[in-house]
């Protein structure tokens, strides 16, 4: 089946010429050489950024998701590409109307007129893995009703297994592979898929989001009508804004956009530092713009956790690069056993001041992430720095969180509009406001437990005793069969003397 798969990618490139887009990039290279000798040069039609969006969407949701991400790095790829790109966020070829309502009735077990005082049978929005429909619940609430996919599943699951097969091969055939990690990525990558194939999975999400932003003057999250979810569609509130990518019609709106950058950059480091779970799929397509300038967060089926540990680690290094304590960042990797022991942190710390110190102090705009990414790549190859798959999502929102905040103001500082709130939060875990919070956490326990603190104290202290007691006794019979031991010896050595002095006569 992998091989089928592989089979259907090669000739989904071809149709769409991708392969003229690899040798206009690889020209000078042996690749080249050898692409151009295997494939004759070809002329098409339409532009390369439409082939491109065409072939991913041809080729599934797994690539429509890879095509959402580059949309968003706009730093790294040629206009007309990203903006063909850009269509993948919401505007996925969506399946017939027919089929939503076979789902529906399936899922309900009666037909959707039943279910619904309406339900529009056009799609308001078509994404890779499900699709939107607005409805009417019987009490009249305005929803969107997001729709699985049929047949999406094994799809899913094929492109999985192409993944982790070829992740497989870059273990074994690059140098670097093992140190990357790509299969513990690949399946890192595949449980949050598997979350998004539930509709009750993301329903949770959504509710617990909100949940956390609850009366936020920052973000809103629509409302799980939980009588009306099952496992293959989710039924929410329905939410009304403007595409954040919409940004000429938030400046006729009076949106300021500055603030909304900066408020983007704050939603985030609330999650990742303050809940440890994140919104980890925060392209464009993903976010509206209330008309009173509040984010609304859409598509809950990616979701990003992160332990007290992970906090505290990415913490104090975000602030340790933004204080270019140089040294300090790389103690942590040492410490956290990103790089290996014997590191010398000196020429960690030279290599990551070489990477770092030309991108402070300016803006979004002039600087070069490709090349900071490349650098960093370098960087981590030379010290043999493993690839954690657990912020594999986190870094993943990093990129869309840039990409979003380059289009909003491209001056946007990132540095300097998150170390105020770093440095906040690092205070209320280290410092005196962490220890009046950790004393009311604890409080209850407290509370529960000096009560019976004297029977406890009793138990211990009997316990004790009848251990010592025990002990002794054990140490009593350990003597005692030491001497029994003793006294047989010396029984069996007179008797020896005994019959040796009567068989002398004898010898």
């Amino acid at each position: 089946m992998r091989l089928f798969r592989l089979a259907k990618i090669i000739t989904v490139s071809l149709r769409f010429g991708l392969d003229q887009m690899i040798r206009e990039h690889a020209a000078n290279t042996r690749f080249g050489e050898w692409l151009h000798r295997l494939l004759p040069a070809r002329q098409f039609a339409a532009p390369r950024g439409e082939r491109l969006r065409l072939a991913l969407e041809s080729l599934g949701p797994i690539f429509v998701k890879f095509g959402q991400m580059l949309s968003t790095r706009r730093d790294l790829l040629p206009l007309d590409i990203a903006d063909e790109l850009a269509l993948l966020q919401d505007r996925v070829p969506p399946f017939p109307s027919n089929q939503v309502l076979e789902v529906l009735a399936a899922e309900y077990g009666q037909p959707v007129s039943e279910v619904f005082k309406h339900f529009e049978p056009e799609p308001v929005a078509s994404a890779s893995v499900a699709q939107v429909h607005f409805a009417v619940l019987p009490d009249g609430t305005e929803v969107a009703v997001k729709v699985l996919r049929p047949g999406i599943e094994p799809v899913i699951a094929h492109d999985v297994a192409l993944l982790d097969t070829a992740a497989f091969l870059i273990e074994k055939l690059w140098a670097d592979g093992r140190r990357l990690k790509p299969r513990e990525v690949v399946q890192e990558f595949a449980r949050h898929l598997e979350d998004e194939l539930d509709m009750m999975r993301e329903a949770s999400n959504c509710s617990q989001l909100r949940r956390n932003f609850k009366d936020s003057s920052l973000l809103q999250v629509p409302e799980v009508y939980w009588d009306f979810c099952a496992q293959r569609a989710l039924v929410m509130q329905r939410m009304v804004g403007t595409p954040v990518s919409r940004t000429d019609v938030l400046r006729a709106q009076g949106v300021d956009l500055k603030a909304l950058s900066r408020a983007g950059v704050e939603i985030f480091f609330t999650q990742v530092f303050r809940d440890g779970y994140f919104h980890a799929d925060m392209h464009p397509g993903n976010i509206l713009v209330a008309a009173n300038g509040q984010y609304v967060a859409l598509d809950f089926g990616i979701m990003g956790t992160l332990t007290d540990r992970d906090k505290a680690y990415l913490a104090q290094n975000f602030l340790a690069f933004f204080q270019r304590d140089y040294k300090r960042v790389a103690q942590a990797h040492i410490d956290a056993g990103w790089v290996p022991a014997h590191t010398r942190v000196d020429e960690f710390e030279t290599a990551i001041r070489a990477v770092c110190e030309p991108i402070f102090d300016r803006p979004l705009k002039d600087i070069s992430f490709g090349k900071t990414l490349l650098r960093l790549f370098q960087t981590a190859r030379r010290f043999e720095m493993e690839v954690q798959p657990q912020l594999v999502m986190l870094q993943k929102t990093l990129l869309n969180i840039e990409g979003l905040g380059r289009q909003l103001d491209p001056d946007l500082d990132l540095w300097q509009t998150a170390k105020p709130f770093l440095e906040k939060w690092m205070s209320e875990q280290i410092g005196w406001r962490a220890f009046i919070r950790h004393l009311k956490d604890e409080a209850p326990n407290w509370a529960a437990t000096l009560p019976q603190l004297p029977r406890l104290l009793h138990r211990a202290l009997a316990s004790d005793a009848e251990v010592r007691a025990a002990a002794r006794h054990a140490e009593l019979m350990a003597l005692q069969q030491r001497r029994n031991r003793w006294l047989i010896t010396l029984g069996v050595m007179l008797a020896g003397l005994v019959l040796l002095d009567v068989l002398k006569p004898y010898l």
